[in-house]
């Protein structure tokens, strides 16, 4: 019985997260990141919806949010755990592993896929993670298909007693579709941790036997009767010639069919499990058709399953290796396939203007700093929003999470080797030091790395909309918890000079840089961490506490540039027909910080009527 018969239109994300409440989920743990970040939002807006206790937590990063879901379905509960691709990579031990050894309850793993990429630095294929790892993972077309996958998943999970995996993509995650809510299912359970080191703690001797039944496992999940490809069958018009989608790409492929007056010509399949892939479905393929054209995102995980002698995709070019497989591409490779007149090639994708730091952004404050007292200096930064400071050339390198720390003592070690040691100075942001960059502290500080760490402590996970840290003392649910200070920890990785200022303050902040570069040069010198400390300007509360100025500029301005293109805050830009810098004032949120960047003091500040 339906709990609510009227539809919602839900994003993708959302659609996911209504269900995990609708089956039952008692326990959900992510690290945000574009495009999974609104789905455990969902969830803590949705919570209401659930029937048993949920909890809900945004761990510190995807291996620990990972064992938090994994040791919950160890004890018979139904758990999801929630990131985007590049988590993965975090979680990867642990996800390995659990193929091995399994689960109770059931744990689904939400993977967000940014196939582009938009808000990545790569577009990896979960799907071919989980082949290696040997993970069924689920490939849904919509967000309402994404919706059911999830119950799909956690039925699968406890059949077989393994993860599964559930992999949207940002057109999936970021789409809307109307969608009926369904009733939330009532499991009763309570926790049950059955002890079993043979299988929990498995050493190697225990694993041949564990990885044979995984083997035997995956044989039966490929032969499951629900989660078979769909056949949309055709009339015969292009004989023994089949099309292969799965994803959003077979969404896109139902539509541009139709737009092609093909409907009903072609033999179209709907791939739901990319892995693993059924062998009657191969056998099918290969007994009744001798073309096959097989589109997916991103790698050509069904190609290379198929291995079909009359089927081309990405490895042989006929679709592009790389990139988001859009309608306009598609048409391409169907026309050609099918031998039909070929479109114009599609248009190359516009860019509009570069994105940059928010207006009053402390970040720009303390790149600018850096920049100015280091101007031949080396700057290895991370990922977040504060990437954005490679506008201002306070950021030269731009790998992955924690990867900055560990960059600037690998820097460090390669120049002084030769004698001369230029100023390095790293940035990382307040979560990501949380999230990977305490072990790479302790790493410099042990091998006797002399670099400068600036921590941009804006006290949120701002560029994936403004998650909650672990020194703000603030759970996922909004309520109270302990919050762990970032200086302690600092200290306790050996880091002897730290201290604190405002970026706002670039007097001090810069008073601040020399001498921790002081320090590093010194004979009893090492690392030097300097916490940039000041809210996110996107927070309501941080804009209504700190002070706010008139900004104007008067006709000192010698029209130099210097304050929007060094500076580049967006609510500054140059009058064409004056050729002097102007401030637009629906947009300056009058903090004052670009004062100190004119070098003939025409920018001034004024109390605010």
């Amino acid at each position: 019985m339906k709990e609510n018969m009227t539809k919602q239109l839900l994003m993708g994300n959302e659609a996911i997260a209504r269900g995990l409440i609708e089956s039952g989920c008692q326990l959900a743990t992510a690290y945000p990141g574009t495009p999974s970040t609104e789905i455990l939002q969902a969830v803590i807006d949705g919570r209401d919806a659930a029937v048993e206790p949920l909890h809900i937590e945004w761990s510190v990063n995807e291996k620990v949010a990972f064992e938090v879901a994994l040791a919950g379905s160890y004890t018979g509960k139904r758990t999801a755990v929630v990131m985007k691709q590049v988590g993965l990579n975090v979680a990867a031990d642990p996800f390995m592993r659990t193929a091995y050894l399994g689960v109770k309850g059931g744990m689904v793993t939400i993977v967000a896929d940014d196939p582009g990429p938009h808000s990545s630095q790569n577009e990896q294929d979960t799907r071919l993670f989980c082949l290696q790892a040997r993970v069924p993972v689920l490939d849904p077309a919509s967000p309402a298909e994404a919706k059911a996958m999830v119950s799909t998943a956690f039925e699968l999970s406890e059949k077989h007693e393994l993860n599964v995996v559930l992999r949207p993509t940002t057109r999936i995650c970021h789409s809307r579709q109307n969608i009926t809510p369904e009733s939330t299912v009532k499991l009763v359970r309570t926790a049950d941790f059955q002890k079993d080191p043979t299988r929990w703690a498995a050493t190697p001797a225990f694993l041949p036997q564990l990885h044979r039944k995984l083997n035997s496992t995956l044989e039966q999940i490929a032969a499951e009767p629900t989660l078979q490809p769909r056949l949309i069958e055709g009339d015969g018009s292009y004989s023994r010639t089949a099309f292969v989608a799965s994803g959003i790409a077979y969404g896109n492929l139902v539509d541009l069919v139709d737009d092609l007056g093909l409907n009903g010509k072609v033999d179209i399949y709907q791939v739901l499990m990319s892995y693993p892939l059924s062998s009657t479905f191969i056998n099918t393929l290969n007994e009744d058709y001798d073309r096959v054209l097989i589109l997916e995102e991103t790698y050509p995980v069904i190609e290379l399953q198929l291995a079909h002698p009359g089927a081309v995709g990405k490895q042989g070019g006929t679709v592009p290796r790389e990139g988001e497989l859009t309608p306009d591409i598609m048409h391409q490779a169907v026309a050609g396939f099918l031998g039909l007149a070929t479109p114009d090639e599609a248009p190359a994708e516009r860019r509009g203007q570069r994105p940059s730091l928010c207006p009053g952004c402390p970040h720009r404050a303390a790149f600018y700093s850096i920049k100015k007292c280091f101007p031949q200096g080396i700057f290895p930064s991370d990922i977040g929003c504060y990437t954005l400071g490679l506008n201002l050339g306070a950021v030269n390198t731009v790998h992955c999470m924690g990867a900055c720390i560990s960059q600037g003592a690998g820097f460090y070690q390669a120049y002084q080797q030769d004698g001369e040691v230029p100023t390095i100075v790293v940035t990382i942001g307040d979560s990501t030091f949380f999230h990977a960059g305490i072990p790479a502290l302790i790493n410099a500080v042990i091998q006797q790395a002399r670099i400068i760490i600036v921590i941009l402590d804006n006290a949120t996970t701002a560029m994936t909309g403004g998650q909650p840290v672990p020194h703000m003392g603030v759970s996922a649910g909004g309520q109270s918890t302990k919050a762990v200070a970032i200086e302690p920890l600092v200290r306790a990785s050996g880091v002897d000079f730290l201290e604190v200022c405002d970026p706002y303050d670039s007097q001090r902040f810069e008073e601040l840089l020399w001498q921790a570069d002081a320090y590093t040069r010194s004979p009893d010198g090492g690392v030097a961490v300097l916490i940039s400390r000041h809210g996110c300007t996107m927070d309501r509360n941080v804009l209504k506490a700190q002070e706010s100025f008139l900004v104007t500029i008067n006709d000192k301005c010698i029209g130099c540039r210097k304050c929007v293109d060094a500076f580049e805050c967006p609510a500054l830009l140059m009058d064409s027909d004056s050729n002097m810098a102007m401030v637009n004032q629906d947009r300056c949120i009058g903090c004052g910080t670009c004062i100190s960047v004119c070098p003939v003091d025409a920018i001034i500040k004024e109390e605010k009527p």
